[in-house]
């Protein structure tokens, strides 16, 4: 997707802070972070939303998960606790349209969220 932010950080048309990468993930520090730790978590394929998922992609969710859980543990928060959050769409809060997880960490989390 030509036009899409999160496709132009992970071809690295756009810089980013990028933390991790593979060929089928890319990680970076958000621009407007929340938490202390804050790190976006994306495929390199894009797929606009959670909603837009096939069954086929399964195992990328599972690579994704297993991206934040290796953050986690590079960014030391690993043992404290971590929340890992993916919105879908507008009314959840989703403003870039290529799936994204993000990885928050560093202060205390409330509960509930939102």
């Amino acid at each position: 997707m030509s036009e899409c932010l999160f496709c132009k950080i992970a071809s690295r048309e756009i810089p980013a802070t990028i933390l991790y990468e593979d060929e089928h993930a890319v990680a970076f520090r958000d621009i407007n972070p929340q938490a202390p730790v804050h790190v976006l978590i994306i495929p390199r394929q894009h797929i606009a939303s959670l909603a837009e998922l096939k069954p086929e992609q399964t195992a990328l969710m599972g690579h994704l998960l297993w991206v934040c859980a290796e953050i986690a543990r590079q960014e030391g928060v690993e043992a404290e606790g971590y929340r890992v959050v993916l919105n879908t769409n507008r009314a959840a809060g989703q403003s870039v349209f290529h799936l994204h997880l993000h990885l928050l960490g560093g202060r205390h989390m409330r509960w509930p969220p939102g």
